[in-house]
This record gives structure tokens, sequence and C-alpha cells, in this order.
């Protein structure tokens, strides 16, 4: 059976997307001399703070959620190559560090972290749901006699 999207607000997913923005943007500033970690480590993080943005509006299972956030990565990483192929040059200097500017094959190898860890993520975390035990109604007795 095929569950169609639906809109909602998850304000724990929120909560999670706020989050990860103020981690994504302390790497972009504070990390600029961090190297390897404020690239590779910032791009895994962007595929995993699209999910959550996702799941704060739309009401989907995991995997076309991940997916979705997986093509929005390939699609920023497509466009900095076809920006490069046709030397296109992003004048604004905060949306070029937003966007990036060079195509690189690590970029689609950590956007693929991202996307793993996110179903990952997500599968322990329906692991630990399925093993928590669920509250349930007072059994009300009749006194013995």
């Amino acid at each position: 059976m095929i569950r169609v999207m639906r809109w909602r607000f998850d304000p724990l997913s929120l909560v999670w997307a706020v989050a990860l923005f103020f981690v994504l943007v302390l790497l972009a500033t504070v990390g600029a001399r961090w190297g390897w970690l404020r690239s590779f480590f910032g791009d895994v993080l962007a595929v995993a703070w699209v999910y959550v943005v996702f799941k704060t509006f739309i009401a989907a299972r995991v995997l076309p959620l991940a997916l979705a956030a997986l093509g929005v990565g390939l699609a920023v990483e497509l466009g900095q190559f076809l920006a490069s192929a046709w030397h296109l040059h992003i004048p604004n200097r905060a949306l070029r560090i937003v966007l990036g500017s060079t195509a690189d094959w690590w970029d689609v190898v950590a956007y693929l972290i991202g996307f793993a860890a996110v179903l990952a993520i997500e599968a322990l975390r329906g692991a630990v749901r399925a093993t928590r035990p669920r509250a349930s109604s007072p059994r009300w007795s009749k006194p013995a006699r």
C-alpha cells in the first residue's frame, strides 16, 4: 500500500533542524580554518539538516524523505559543476559559502554518508521505540473476597 505524503508540523524535528543549522553556521564561520572537518563533515550534516527540515513539514516514510534530502545535495553539486563548466560566478559571498563554488566528488561521498547516517539513525530510533514498553491503562480489578 502506498502512503501519501501529507503536510504536518513536527516541533521536535524543528528543534533538531534549528540545532543542526546552528552547527552548520558555526562550521561555516568559526570552522573556516578546520579544513576537511568544515567541508566534508559540513556536507554530511547538510544532508541530515535538509532531511530534518523536510521531516518538520512533511509526514512521510524515512526513505523518501532521505532520498529527497540526498537529491537536494546532489542537485547543489550538479549546479556547482555546471557553473564551473559554463564559467558562471555567484556574486553574493554568503550564497557562495552556502552553496559552494567548486564541484568535488568528495562532496558526493559526504552526501552519501549523510544519507546513510540518516537511515541508520532513524533505524536506531525505530528499534529503540519498538523495545520501549508502552504505557498501559490501569487495570481495575474487583477486590478479592
